[in-house]
C-alpha cells in the first residue's frame, strides 16, 4: 500500500476523531480506512490509535506521529506550490554559450533587460567561436549560426543570415569590381586564419553546387570583428555575415558583390537538449530572442 496514502489517512482519522468522520469526509467506507491504519502499524511495529466502536485515541507514539506527519506534509504542499509556480515564473541560473562577436552584440546585450522583467534568474555567458559540448559543459543553452545539429538536440531558428563579399565604395573605386569568383585572386581579401596561419576559404555556390574559394591578402586574423573593422576601413575585400553588417549596407558604406554566388540563408539558432519538461527561464530567453530580432529595423538598429 501507498506510503503517503496510509499517513494521510491517518492524519484524516486523527483529526476527524473517528474512523466513520473520516470515512464520510473522504467518502471512503470506515473498513477501507481502518485496514490502511493497520497497515501502517504495522510497517512501524508500533500502536498509533486505540480505537473502539465509539472512540479513538491517540497512543503517546501516535502523538509525535501525528506531529512529524503533519509538519511533512505541509513541506510537501509547499514544495509542489512553488515548484507549480515555477512552471509559469523563471527562477534559478541560466547559463549561455554564443558566438564570440554575436554573442557580445545580439545575446548578452540582452541581458539586462531580461533580468529586470526575471529578477529571479542568473545569467552566465561564455562567448566562444568554439562549437562547445552542451551537456559535457554543463549549458543550458548554445546560440549557433548555421551547421549541423546534433539529434539529440532541439534547434529553435531565431533569424536568417547570409554570408556576402562586401567591400568600401572607396576601396572599388580604385581596385573595381569583382565580377567572377576568379577575380577574388586580383583582390585583397581579409581572410579568416587557422592555427598556424593558413587561411580558411570562401564558400559559394556556383551552376547550383558548392565551392571553395581560396584567397589571399596582406591582412587575416582569426578574429572576426577586427576583419570587419578592415573591411570598413577599405584595407580590402571582407566576407562577412549579414547581421554585422546591416547597419553599413543600408548607409552605403559598404556594398556587396558576387551576390549571385552566395550561399543560400541559414539560420542562426537556439539549441539546447531534448528534455521532457524544458525550464521556464530557457523558454522565456529563446523568446525574448526571437522577439527581438523579429522587431522592425532590429538588425539595422543594432
Amino acid at each position: 500500500m501507498d506510503k503517503l496514502k496510509q499517513i494521510e489517512t491517518f492524519i484524516e482519522v486523527a483529526e476527524k476523531g473517528s474512523l466513520a468522520r473520516a470515512g464520510l469526509s473522504q467518502k471512503i467506507s470506515p473498513a477501507m480506512l481502518g485496514r490502511r491504519i493497520d497497515a501502517l502499524e504495522k510497517r512501524l511495529g508500533v500502536k498509533l490509535m486505540h480505537r473502539t466502536t465509539r472512540h479513538l485515541t491517540l497512543t503517546e507514539e501516535g502523538v509525535a506521529y501525528l506531529d512529524h506527519c503533519t509538519r511533512l506534509l505541509g513541506e510537501l504542499d509547499k514544495a509542489e506550490q512553488q515548484i507549480g509556480e515555477g512552471r509559469h515564473r523563471a527562477t534559478g541560473h541560466l547559463v549561455v554559450s554564443a558566438p564570440a562577436a554575436f554573442g557580445r552584440k545580439h545575446v548578452a546585450s540582452h541581458a539586462p533587460g531580461f533580468v529586470r522583467v526575471n529578477p529571479e534568474v542568473r545569467l552566465s555567458f561564455n562567448l566562444t567561436d568554439q562549437v562547445v559540448d552542451l551537456v559535457r559543459e554543463g549549458y543550458d543553452l548554445g546560440i549557433r549560426i548555421g551547421g549541423t545539429i546534433d539529434p539529440s538536440f532541439v534547434a529553435v531558428k531565431l533569424a536568417s543570415n547570409r554570408r556576402v563579399v562586401c567591400g568600401t565604395p572607396d576601396y572599388f573605386a580604385r581596385h573595381g569590381v569583382p565580377q567572377t569568383l576568379e577575380d577574388l585572386a586580383r583582390h585583397n581579401c581579409l581572410a579568416f586564419n587557422l592555427q598556424g596561419g593558413q587561411q580558411r576559404g570562401w564558400y559559394f555556390q556556383k551552376g547550383g553546387k558548392p565551392v571553395t574559394i581560396k584567397v589571399a591578402g596582406n591582412l587575416d586574423c582569426n578574429d572576426g570583428e577586427l576583419l570587419h573593422s578592415w573591411g570598413s576601413e577599405g584595407l580590402g575585400l571582407a566576407w562577412r555575415s549579414t547581421w554585422e553588417i546591416q547597419p553599413q549596407l543600408a548607409s552605403g558604406e559598404l556594398i556587396t558583390v558576387l551576390d549571385e554566388f552566395a550561399l543560400p540563408d541559414y539560420d542562426i539558432m537556439a539549441v539546447y537538449p531534448q528534455q521532457r519538461h524544458l525550464p521556464v527561464r530557457v523558454r522565456l530567453f529563446i523568446d525574448m530572442l526571437k522577439e527581438m530580432y523579429a522587431r522592425p529595423g532590429y538588425w539595422l538598429e543594432a
